[in-house]
């Protein structure tokens, strides 16, 4: 049964890496409405430092932490996320996911049932969709309509040369690469601007690179090329929609922080009301859904590659 938020929610954090500690625990912490009711980490000596510097508590014990929180966020990989947030869900906390929620859709469908057999609200911290102002750029852009075509890429440089971000020792990151990592945020405004996605055609580039082609249920198509791989001075973020009122560009937008507060406002109205939030986990899935088979047509597109490759070196 879904706990009852009282007038301060109490929200605890799993999670105790440079994403809890740079985002997670200071909105946390920050947040006038809830209560920041503890951190339970994989390392209890993390959680015990970030739980001293946010002025809350360490548990060893995640389950402890289920019981004296109403709801949850998570700053974990997302495979070691998904079955923790089933636990989280049947314990009836609501849940505060990162992106993706998981890298298969198995997981990540166990994540959305487990939501919705236990009644728990679920919202998929998807940054661009909390923070200002692309937040209010995205539902604008969708009430406006008449899109015919998206244009977007996300070249981060995790992974260029020179590069010292603490995220680049990240495991997951490592091996899901750009398409996982930043192909969620992409995605979450193409899909409530353009509609679901119904088509994907997805080739690899270099290093971690995606590019991706899709056909979406309005009849507009987008491309999008993701990368943790691009050289420094390459880096960027963009997204342009092309229809007939002509060019809209997704705004620039600062810092994560003030977007995580927005999502656990979010999450808090979603559990007070019993309406889902529009970056739900039914979302999340769905999200996942959609880079599995990219992945998947990506891995097939190499494959034949190599294949061409041996037939030529055996004809030669």
């Amino acid at each position: 049964m879904a706990k009852h938020l009282g007038a301060k929610p109490r929200i605890g954090l799993l999670g105790t890496g440079p994403w809890a500690g740079h985002t997670h625990a200071p909105a946390l912490a920050g947040h006038q409405g809830i209560e920041f009711s503890g951190v339970w980490g994989r390392r209890p000596e993390a959680a015990a430092a970030l739980a001293a510097a946010s002025g809350t508590r360490a548990y060893e014990d995640v389950d402890a932490l289920f019981a004296a929180s109403d709801a949850v966020a998570f700053a974990l990989p997302p495979d070691v996320q998904a079955p923790l947030a089933v636990r989280a869900a049947e314990a009836g906390c609501h849940v505060l996911l990162d992106k993706p929620v998981a890298t298969t859709v198995v997981g990540a469908r166990k994540v959305a049932e487990a939501v919705e057999a236990a009644g728990v609200a679920s919202v998929v911290f998807c940054t661009l969709r909390f923070a200002e102002p692309t937040a209010r750029w995205v539902e604008e852009q969708a009430a406006v309509g008449g899109w015919f075509l998206g244009e977007a890429h996300w070249l981060g440089s995790l992974y260029g040369a020179g590069s010292s971000s603490a995220y680049a020792a990240s495991p997951w990151r490592r091996a899901k690469g750009g398409l996982w990592d930043v192909g969620p945020h992409v995605l979450s405004v193409l899909l409530p601007v353009l509609g679901d996605v119904t088509e994907i055609t997805a080739a690899p580039g270099p290093a971690d690179t995606h590019h991706l082609v899709l056909r979406h249920s309005s009849g507009a198509s987008s491309t999008a090329t993701l990368t943790l791989s691009a050289p420094p001075e390459a880096a960027g973020a963009a997204l342009t929609l092309f229809g007939a009122g002509g060019r809209a560009e997704l705004p620039r937008w600062d810092g994560a922080v003030g977007a995580f507060g927005a999502a656990v406002d979010a999450l808090i109205r979603s559990a007070r009301t019993g309406e889902p939030d529009a970056c739900d986990a039914r979302f999340g899935l769905r999200l996942t859904e959609i880079l599995a088979e990219a992945e998947a047509e990506a891995e097939a597109a190499v494959g034949k590659r190599a294949a061409a490759t041996g037939r030529e070196a055996s004809e030669g």
